[in-house]
């Protein structure tokens, strides 16, 4: 009786260690979008994608890092403090702020670039998503900026992503009165279409 009591605890450990080791970190680092700005964090997609996750019991715990009005300048430094944490996958959701800011294409080159490097160095995957611009920031400037995007993913050799705001921008009914962030009806619909992508990172439980 006392071994196959000693044995019945030898299990229940290991299966406590192999589900602590089996749960994929994910590190979501954005701005307004991904933080929930005029909703509540509760609200915004990345809590909705973890709820999600949490009830069909896929193993992933899901950190969001954004913080409202940030640009591509802080991700260098949020990433030294964040990597500590080691994640598995580092979702990269900056760019907007820079964009609607002007910011020199190059500098924002630049800042993806370097971010994207980091992740690599530490041994996890980044994913990257593309960002877009209304027509009114002029043709050269908005073809420069998504090209950005596009070109660091095709050189990198990451995940293709679908736009952040795809169905959602310029919809007047998924977007606050500023027009910019999704109400939450919008962050509902983002966090639907992009579900499958976090899905895919985790592992799903018995």
């Amino acid at each position: 009786m006392e071994n196959i009591i000693k044995n019945l605890a030898i299990t229940m450990c290991l299966l406590l260690s192999f589900s602590t080791l089996a749960q994929v970190k994910v590190l979501v680092l954005g701005d307004s979008l991904s933080e929930g700005y005029g909703v509540g964090k509760e609200y915004s997609y990345v809590t909705l994608i973890q709820n999600r996750l949490d009830k069909e019991k896929v193993n992933i715990k899901i950190t969001n890092g954004s913080i409202s009005g940030s640009t591509t300048s802080s991700l260098s430094s949020r990433l030294r403090w964040y990597l500590k944490t080691k994640p598995d996958y580092v979702i990269v959701a900056l760019g907007a702020n820079d964009g609607l800011r002007g910011v020199d294409i190059s500098t924002i080159e630049k800042n993806l670039k370097s971010g994207i490097d980091e992740i690599k160095k530490v041994n996890a995957t980044a994913l990257l998503f593309p960002m877009l611009l209304p027509p009114n920031y002029g043709e050269v400037y908005r073809k420069g900026f998504e090209k950005v995007f596009t070109d660091i993913i095709k050189q990198s050799n990451l995940e293709k992503l679908p736009f952040l705001l795809d169905g959602v921008a310029g919809e007047r009914s998924l977007n606050q009165s500023d027009g910019i962030h999704p109400n939450i009806k919008g962050h509902e619909l983002i966090a639907e279409k992009l579900y499958p992508i976090f899905k895919r990172l985790g592992h799903v439980k018995n």
